[in-house]
């Protein structure tokens, strides 16, 4: 009898271990953009927007797979006094696999205005994408509809990457120097 009561005890412990190890891999903990950012970083002022979609508004489908595949234009708005070089994150955290980068550009000049549409700015740097290429790679999901979000960071200093530079790379090397940060949601679907 004994020992069926120290056996109760090891299989609730041992279902408690299943369970905490299924959720543990299954549960995806969004990081804010800002998490690897210094404390003092003013977001409110900077702004980053696209005359060619609003806010968590779609995206035409000029910029996609499904159309030209080329980058939409932007804008940037009140940069942080001090920045010296800008950067632009666009990735797809509701990608299957993870979340998915389809551009990474820096060396941004801080005296832009914005990216033109199927354009990089002069003497701006692109990163290696997801899709293995450092050039821009519109949404294309496989089905439903995925969010696309467009990060700029101003940051008080020019980076010194290449372009083999990926999202992580990136976002450590300017790990302390961001002044400022804004993001733009465009959405897609297929």
């Amino acid at each position: 009898m004994p020992k069926k009561l120290y056996s109760i005890p090891i299989l609730v412990v041992f279902l408690l271990m299943v369970v905490y190890f299924y959720l543990g891999a299954n549960v995806t903990t969004t990081t804010t953009p800002l998490e690897k950012v210094n404390n003092s970083v003013n977001s409110s002022q900077m702004k980053i927007t696209s005359p060619a979609f609003s806010n968590n508004q779609p995206i035409p489908v000029k910029y996609t797979c499904d159309g030209a595949d080329v980058n939409p234009p932007l804008t940037f708005e009140n940069v942080p006094e001090g920045t010296q070089s800008l950067a632009l994150i666009v990735d797809d955290p509701d990608a299957s696999m993870g979340t998915w980068v389809h551009w990474l550009v820096f060396n941004i000049s801080p005296q832009e205005k914005g990216v033109d549409e199927d354009s990089l700015p002069q003497d701006a740097i692109e990163g290696t994408t997801d899709f293995g290429d450092p050039t821009y790679g519109g949404p294309c999901p496989p089905s439903g509809t995925h969010r696309y979000f467009f990060k700029l960071y101003a940051v008080d200093t020019k980076i010194g990457l290449t372009e083999s530079t990926n999202k992580e790379e990136l976002l450590d090397y300017i790990e302390g120097h961001i002044l400022g940060y804004s993001e733009l949601v465009g959405l897609y679907s297929r």
